[in-house]
């Protein structure tokens, strides 16, 4: 097994953007955040994980692990060591995931799990290279990340970076989106949206009204967010090579009722839907705006700039959770023979 090694990165932040103002999402506590590692611990010192490194952060949810450490040890020391990356400025911003993810890469983290919505996956992707990651959904909007019971994720995670359930078999290549403004890229693990608004502001995106056309990764029917758009007129899975894209209009003949939001579902007219091969470039039409990725806006772009979107299918490497268990569950991996007691 060697020094199996997994990175575990919590946004302390995720599930409480402007979305929640206006939609009924609810609120992802700092402590069950918390409460989701130890039960992933728990799961990693099951199948043999030697060491696991934690994101440190100002929202307590590193301090409350520390606390529940020491008390584990006094009564089972059965969990990983837990290596907290301190040592960095803490700028509660996307930059902290980033800092965080490349160091769990040097450090040789075989499995990076991000605790966070989609933002927070795509951010974590950005970083991890070549490192499957697994995304659990903390979020607001969770099309990437997958709701799963921490402990099921620990023992997927855990018995990739051990090795030994072999990752070729169990961990897929994902799609992704690049949105570029000239030198300027941004990458989208789910959907690309052009906002006619020219401003950044919130970031988040919930009016469909401002937008004018719309890219995805991947469509599914039971999404929810701006991709559920699509979902539900010509769906895309994620493990299709291909991509859609659509013109957005209010006055389209053709509407659908489209949940964009937690708790918040509206008509969208769509125009003009199109397939995306892998590879394909497509240009924005509109002259002036912003570009939303995976639900943030964070691109603004001005008259004489061509912004354009491509669907890449260099995207992260993703840790198939039921194909791991499956696996182990084939190959008996979780098979305890019961001991015998010794009779003298």
């Amino acid at each position: 097994m060697g020094d199996a090694v997994v990175g575990v990165v919590a946004n302390p932040l995720s599930g409480r953007d402007i979305r929640r103002l206006v939609t009924q999402a609810s609120v992802f506590p700092t402590a069950e955040k918390a409460n989701m590692i130890q039960r992933m611990l728990t799961a990693f010192g099951a199948v043999g994980v030697h060491r696991v490194l934690l994101n440190t952060d100002l929202g307590g949810i590193s301090a409350s692990v520390f606390r529940a450490i020491g008390r584990h040890h006094r009564q089972d020391g059965r969990w990983p060591e837990v290596e907290f990356l301190d040592g960095q400025p803490i700028r509660q911003t996307a930059q902290d995931t980033v800092d965080a993810v490349r160091r769990m890469v040097t450090a040789g983290a075989r499995v990076i799990v991000c605790l966070g919505g989609d933002g927070t996956a795509r951010v974590t992707a950005s970083a991890a290279g070549d490192v499957p990651m697994l995304a659990l959904s903390t979020g607001t909007n969770n099309t990437f990340p997958a709701v799963r019971e921490a402990t099921i994720a620990g023992l997927a995670a855990g018995l990739v970076a051990t090795g030994i359930v072999p990752s070729d078999s169990v961990v897929n290549r994902a799609k992704l989106l690049e949105a570029r403004v000239g030198d300027r890229v941004e990458t989208a693990l789910i959907d690309v949206a052009v906002s006619t608004e020219r401003h950044v502001g919130a970031r988040a995106v919930w009016d469909p009204a401002t937008l004018t056309q719309l890219f995805c990764a991947f469509a599914e029917p039971d999404a929810v967010g701006l991709s559920s758009i699509l979902g539900q007129l010509s769906p895309v899975a994620r493990d299709e090579s291909h991509g859609v894209t659509a013109r957005i209009a209010a006055g389209a003949a053709r509407q659908v009722l489209a949940p964009i939001a937690p708790g918040l579902v509206v008509p969208v007219g769509v125009r003009e839907i199109e397939r995306m091969p892998p590879g394909s470039v497509h240009p924005v039409d509109a002259r002036a705006g912003v570009i939303a990725v995976d639900g943030e806006r964070e691109l603004t772009f001005e008259r004489g700039e061509q912004p354009t979107v491509r669907l890449r299918a260099d995207g992260p490497l993703c840790v198939d959770v039921p194909a791991v268990l499956a696996a182990s569950a084939r190959l008996g991996l979780l098979r305890r023979a019961r001991q015998r007691s010794s009779s003298n």
